[in-house]
C-alpha cells in the first residue's frame, strides 16, 4: 500500500437536536458501513466551516445553525506492513440543527438521528462517541 505524501484535510459535522445528534452511515472507504458524522475533504480555496456546511448539506440535505470549531482529529490508518496508509486532519464542529428532513446523499448510504445514550450500542467509527460529546458539552456549555 502506497504512503500517502502529505495529511489530506476534511471535517466533521455534529448536528444536534436536542440530545440528539445526527449519523451517517458510511458508503464508501474504509469504514464502509460503519455509522459516523457527516464530513469529508476540505477543497482548496474553502475554508473549514464552508466545507462543513457544504458536506452537511450534500451528505444529509440539512443546515446547521451557531455552526463552530470544536477540535482537530488526526485519524491515521497504517497497513500490514506497518507504514501509514491514511492521515487526515479533520476539523470537527458542531451545531444546531435548522429543521427540515435528513436525507441521505452524496457518500451516505443512510441517516439517522440518535441519543447520546444510544451511542454504545451503535456501531460507530473509532472515538466517534468521544467525539460527539465533547461536540454536545461545547455546543450547549453556557
Amino acid at each position: 500500500m502506497p504512503q500517502p505524501r502529505t495529511p489530506r484535510t476534511g471535517v466533521s459535522i455534529a448536528i444536534f437536536r436536542g440530545d440528539r445528534v445526527l449519523l451517517v452511515r458510511r458508503a464508501k472507504g474504509p469504514f464502509r458501513g460503519l455509522w459516523s458524522l457527516p464530513g469529508g475533504h476540505q477543497r482548496a480555496g474553502e475554508t473549514m466551516a464552508q466545507a462543513a456546511a457544504r458536506e452537511l448539506a450534500e451528505e444529509t440535505g440539512l443546515a446547521a445553525d451557531r455552526l463552530r470549531f470544536i477540535e482537530i482529529h488526526e485519524p491515521m490508518r497504517r497497513g500490514a506492513d506497518g507504514a501509514i496508509a491514511s492521515h487526515y486532519v479533520l476539523g470537527v464542529h458542531a451545531g444546531t440543527d435548522t429543521g427540515g428532513e435528513a436525507r441521505a446523499g452524496d457518500d451516505a448510504a443512510a441517516v439517522r438521528w440518535a441519543g447520546l445514550d444510544e451511542l454504545g450500542g451503535i456501531e460507530l467509527t473509532p472515538l466517534a462517541a468521544d467525539i460527539i460529546r465533547r461536540a454536545h458539552r461545547s455546543i450547549t456549555a453556557k
